[in-house]
């Protein structure tokens, strides 16, 4: 097995082509693909990975209703104590 880095564009389609050259002629591959977007400056902010401004308070099912409260559990059961 080989692992082979590319540094590819995409077309203004939006389609990333590859052509990988691997010197065998008529011969199969199977091959793995992972594609992660490339950071051209190499440097990531420490925020960059953290969650938008606001992003909980708009999340669905957030309760955002001020008279909304836990109701009553109601007693504990009482259990044998164990020896």
């Amino acid at each position: 097995m080989k692992t082979i880095r590319l540094s590819e564009r995409a077309g203004d389609d939006g389609v990333l082509h590859l052509r990988i050259p691997v010197g065998c002629p008529d011969a199969e591959f199977d091959a793995v693909v992972v594609l992660q977007p490339s950071d051209p400056q190499g440097d990531r902010s420490a925020g960059s990975h953290s969650w938008p401004a606001g992003y909980f308070e708009g999340v669905a099912g957030s309760i955002d209703d001020e008279t909304f409260g836990r109701p009553p559990q109601g007693k504990h059961e009482q259990r044998l104590e164990l020896p």
